[in-house]
């Protein structure tokens, strides 16, 4: 920055000299985001000591990057373009409130995430900046509303501000002055617009549950009139282990198990159900003994549910068994989600 030559406006008195210089570097100058008033910028020292409240909000920024809100944080991008404005209409010697007041803003934004707060997502029209280009705020509001803000949340936080910036302007010195940041605000926008929810990972539809069914003859699993753990058949337990062998490959989760035992009609209805219930507590068991961990439910429907009644004969015949063979089952119900 070059100095200003000019005649010196008050003679210094003895001593004034180190006054000054206390005054200029005083931190309660220009702690925090205060800058000179406009008519005190006309010293190397003032400006330098601006240029350094500059840096130190750039530093916040860095810091605060650095505790993990990213770059593109919508609230961290508005206060970095805050600070950009501010620092552009400083150096092009604009004497207005507008360089002090958009620094405010960057300074109320870090203020409020060094504290944990979330920010307001106002954008106040500092320096009483003209509303210009309302279809702009429109649709940054639209664009704000949706799932794939996080996509394209700094440029739409740097619009705002440049649609503020170009309203400052506007009010000052006219569309012409204005053209260059509305032009900026305009491209924002329409890159944001044209990212999109790109961003985001596309939509997984739901697992469908699904829930399937299938007998195993009893007759493959038990002897005749069989139902304990040690009278499976080697040919049922050959079957029970591709059912096994099948929920594991076939699901990847399996939600419940319902195991239904049914008998033929031959016998007493009390001696049908219980043996109905045997019959499924054993399958259970084995289910489990081979890892099977869900929950598995068992009833008994004894002779209740007949597939074939084969007549009304009563006396045990082989013919007559081998004809009720198919009601001598065990119902397996499966309920998941397939791979």
């Amino acid at each position: 920055m070059n100095s200003f030559n000019q005649a010196p406006i008050f003679k210094l008195l003895p001593g004034a000299g180190s006054l000054i210089f206390t005054l200029l570097f005083s931190p309660l100058l220009y702690a925090g985001t205060g800058l000179h008033q406009p008519e005190d910028r006309i010293t190397d020292q003032a400006i330098n000591a601006d240029i350094a409240t500059y840096k130190q909000t750039q530093a916040r920024i860095a810091e605060i990057n650095n505790k993990g809100i990213a770059v593109t944080d919508y609230h961290l991008s508005k206060a970095q373009c805050w600070l950009d404005v501010s620092l552009h209409e400083y150096t092009r010697n604009d004497r207005s409130a507008f360089p002090q007041e958009a620094l405010g803003q960057s300074d109320v934004i870090l203020s409020a995430l060094d504290s944990g707060q979330q920010p307001d997502s106002e954008t106040p029209l500092v320096n009483d900046a003209d509303r210009i280009r309302t279809d702009l705020w429109e649709r940054i509001a639209s664009l704000k509303s949706v799932q794939g803000l996080s996509c394209y949340a700094q440029k739409l936080a740097c619009a705002e501000v440049e649609l503020v910036h170009a309203g400052n302007e506007h009010k000052q010195q006219g569309w012409r002055h204005a053209k260059p940041y509305i032009q900026i605000a305009e491209d924002l926008v329409a890159e944001a617009a044209a990212i999109g929810d790109s961003c985001l990972s596309p939509a997984v539809a739901p697992a469908m549950q699904t829930q399937e069914q299938l007998d195993i003859s009893a007759d493959a699993l038990f002897a005749f009139n069989k139902a304990g753990y040690d009278d499976l058949l080697p040919a049922g337990r050959r079957e029970l282990d591709e059912l096994v062998q099948r929920l594991n490959e076939v699901y990847a989760r399996v939600d419940r198990i319902t195991l239904t035992g049914h008998t033929d009609r031959l016998g007493s209805a009390q001696y049908n159900q219980r043996l109905s219930e045997q019959r499924a507590g054993t399958v259970k068991a084995y289910l489990q003994a081979q890892g099977i961990s869900t929950e598995i439910q068992t009833v008994g429907r004894g002779a209740t549910e007949q597939l074939d009644q084969c007549g009304t004969a009563t006396k045990p015949t082989r013919a007559l068994i081998d004809c009720l063979q198919p009601n001598r089952r065990v119902t397996v119900e499966v309920s998941g989600i397939r791979k």
